[in-house]
């Protein structure tokens, strides 16, 4: 599948860089192919290929959005998605790693409100990129879940191949509007990690009984 990424810092270029060792042919979004951020990316898969706005839009079968959230509302409501996924790995974090919307709506959607012509899927924001670079935890019998939300059922029946690539099982939450809880999830892990002093190397997993 071609996949372009709009924004490979950190969380981008974790799972990028793993989709394309899985087969997948990785777009990198810019008009700016000198930026820091795409070069360092660059230099750590060559595989890559930088691509303008609408070159992705017209190669790409499915988008990626990791940027900074405060950048979304200027990218998003340039584009036409032509009614293709746009994967939100973003999150709106606030002062003291609040919730950057005060919890009133998700992030999620908003970016469906400023990309509307795209099918918003949130997805891979409940842990930090330390564990979208690695997935693989031998000492147990189950892998990591990945919770995802969104209003297309479609659009997240063709994502669970890539989550399942990337190492997960995924879990369906529901709506869009459970990425909202979906965020204070991700608050929850950082708050833990980046402000607390608990190690990355964790995630959730999904255990059901049979009824």
């Amino acid at each position: 599948m071609k996949i372009a990424f709009i924004g490979i810092g950190n969380v981008g270029f974790a799972l990028a860089n793993n989709l394309q060792k899985k087969g997948h042919k990785i777009l990198v979004v810019s008009n700016d192919q000198t930026s820091k951020s795409v070069q360092k990316a660059l230099e750590s898969n060559e595989s890559f290929q930088v691509v303008g706005v609408q070159e992705a839009i017209q190669e790409a079968e499915m988008f990626f959005l990791a940027t900074p959230f405060s950048a979304n509302e200027s990218i998003l409501t340039q584009l036409d998605f032509q009614g293709k996924i746009l994967v939100d790995c973003t999150n709106p974090v606030g002062a003291g790693i609040s919730h950057g919307l005060s919890s009133k709506v998700s992030g999620a959607e908003k970016v469906q409100e400023w990309a509307s012509s795209a099918k918003v899927v949130k997805a891979f924001t409940i842990y930090g990129f330390e564990n979208f670079q690695n997935t693989i935890f031998p000492k147990y019998n189950v892998k990591p879940v990945m919770m995802i939300a969104g209003n297309d059922s479609s659009a997240k029946k063709q994502l669970e191949p890539l989550v399942n690539d990337l190492g997960f099982d995924m879990l369906d939450t529901g709506k869009l509007d459970q990425a909202l809880h979906l965020e204070h999830m991700t608050l929850l892990w950082v708050k833990m990690v980046r402000r607390d002093g608990h190690h990355p190397n964790f995630t959730w997993a999904y255990l059901e009984k049979s009824v």
